[in-house]
């Protein structure tokens, strides 16, 4: 798969909830990287052991039921995409309805995710969640240190 192909088909995953697989995507190395993350939010998880711990229970916070407005920009660096898409579902824990624009730039090498940058809104994601010791409190359990 090209990077715009594997950025596809990792929304699809995320869409289908298939957390081990969407993991799955990134290299040994590879990181997520959150450049607006809240006060007690990880800023980074690094690996893929981490970012499968991370992952792993995000269908058990929000419950992801559409994907639109989705477009996957090719940068002038062929391993480099920008995904900009809106996510929208129900936060598990309050059955309240969650709708959040989110804007990634993620490299893939060889097949896998290098570096995903979430470029994401901590105040409406916190506001959403119930406040933001529960934002980082549901998003921060699956990281160590």
């Amino acid at each position: 798969m090209n990077p715009c192909e594997l950025v596809e088909h990792a929304l699809d995953l995320l869409l289908a909830k298939d957390m081990r697989a969407f993991a799955g995507l990134w290299a040994e190395a590879g990181v997520i990287e959150f450049p607006f993350a809240p006060p007690g939010y990880p800023e980074r998880v690094e690996g893929s052991t981490a970012i499968q711990k991370y992952l792993r229970g995000y269908p058990d916070l929000l419950d992801i039921q559409e994907i639109t407005e989705k477009v996957v920009h090719q940068s002038v660096d062929p391993e480099v995409v920008i995904a900009e898409f809106e996510a929208a579902g129900l936060v598990v824990a309050t059955g309240k309805p969650y709708r959040m624009r989110y804007v990634a730039v993620i490299t893939v090498r060889d097949g896998e995710i290098q570096r995903y940058r979430d470029y994401w809104n901590p105040l409406a994601a916190a506001e959403i969640m119930g406040g933001a010791d529960e934002l980082s409190t549901a998003f921060a359990g699956g990281v160590d240190g």
